[in-house]
């Protein structure tokens, strides 16, 4: 079941979810638009190795926008910090995106209880397409728990995304043991 307007906004007032900043005008009946934060980044090498770090460039988004091309892979960042405390946050890109052949996330749409922090997006495009900050660029929708959540994921040891900042974060996977 995905919680409806009513039920997002009574989940914001207890404060089990947070989206910052908020606009009223932002919630949809069952979802909430997000929006492009204002950094981008690649990754400095060509081949990714998974079983190291893999570092990125970070460059602002200028006023005029700017152009994604096809075959770069693009991290990018919310706009919003948000915070999900009782419920399963996804994150889904917009039909209006979809429809410009933008892909914001490759694998990493589902959220975990405890999630606390600006969202990554793995942008991918089918043709080029210039893009500004600031732009709507995806929604959110949550959906309840069924059963007591033993460990949130701002609690655990292992938490390799918890409290990310507005800008990309890399891939943490060589932080696994593999």
């Amino acid at each position: 079941m995905i919680l409806s307007d009513t039920k997002i906004l009574a989940e914001i007032e207890k404060g089990t979810i947070v989206i910052q900043p908020y606009d009223r005008h932002c919630l949809g009946s069952n979802s909430y638009d997000i929006h492009l934060g204002s950094t981008l980044a690649t990754y400095k090498d060509h081949i990714l190795d998974a079983k190291r770090h893999n570092e990125i460039e970070t460059f602002q988004i200028p006023d005029e926008g700017f152009v994604l091309y096809p075959h770069v892979f693009y991290l990018g960042v919310t706009m919003e910090y948000t915070e999900t405390h009782a419920h399963i946050p996804f994150l889904e890109g917009k039909s209006s995106t979809g429809r410009l052949g933008i892909d914001i996330h490759a694998t990493a749409g589902k959220g975990d209880v405890g999630f606390c922090g600006n969202w990554t997006l793995e942008i991918s495009v089918k043709q080029p397409v210039r893009i500004y900050k600031g732009m709507p660029i995806g929604q959110l929708i949550y959906f309840p728990v069924d059963g007591e959540i033993e460990v949130k994921y701002n609690q655990k040891q292992n938490a390799k995304y918890s409290g990310q900042p507005n800008v990309p974060v890399e891939s943490m996977m060589w932080k696994n043991k593999f």
